[in-house]
Formats: structure tokens, C-alpha cells, sequence
């Protein structure tokens, strides 16, 4: 069975964002930290839809949307670094992983359109 990278790491990325929400909560941020829930998790979500599309443009739209929600947890990941809510350890820690995904999801989805 051929190894889904993006999937694989779209997962454990929502995993991490799952643990990230449960300090930030602790540390008593509720509304930016919901957001990142929201557009991290959704990431693999659209994934995991991606791998039954009826045809090759909903591929390609499924994977266009876990692209935007990428990007969208990368502006909140930044906010709430900048913010102080996050450590420079924690942003770092994660900050690369949500970069690798963008640009993942970029790659795949350029390559289905040139196909």
C-alpha cells in the first residue's frame, strides 16, 4: 500500500494542533485559540475528502480548500506568537510543520492541474 504523505502529516500537524489549543486554553485564550482549532484540524479534514473526489477538479477543490485553511492557520499561528501567547520554542516547533504543509499542498495541487 503506497505511504499518503499528506495525509499522514496533515493528521499528526492536527494532533499537535489539538495539544497547542489544550495550553492555550489553560493559559486562558479562548478566541484566537478556537480559531486555530477550526482552520488546523480542517486541514486534514479536506484532505481525508480529497481521497474520494468524484473527479479530478473536485481534487483539486478539496485540496484548494485545506490550502486556504493551511494559510489561515499560519496567519493565526504568527498572531498569536506575536501576541505573546505562544513561545518562541512553541511557534518554532510548529511554524515549520504548517510551512511543509503549504507547501505540500501547493505542489500536489499544481501537479493535478498540469496533468
Amino acid at each position: 500500500m503506497e505511504k499518503n504523505i499528506i495525509k499522514e502529516k496533515s493528521f499528526i500537524f492536527a494532533i499537535e494542533i489539538v495539544g497547542l489549543y489544550k495550553v492555550l486554553a489553560e493559559r486562558k485564550e479562548l478566541v484566537l485559540s478556537k480559531q486555530l482549532l477550526r482552520s488546523g484540524t480542517s486541514i486534514g479534514a479536506n484532505v481525508r475528502e480529497a481521497e474520494h473526489a468524484q473527479s479530478k477538479a473536485d481534487f483539486i477543490h478539496k485540496l484548494s480548500i485545506s490550502l486556504k485553511e493551511a494559510n489561515e492557520t499560519e496567519y493565526w499561528l504568527d498572531l498569536l506568537f506575536e501576541t505573546k501567547y505562544l513561545t518562541e520554542e512553541e511557534f518554532q516547533s510548529i511554524k515549520y510543520k504548517i510551512v511543509e504543509l503549504l507547501k505540500l499542498l501547493t505542489s500536489i495541487i499544481n501537479t493535478s492541474k498540469n496533468k
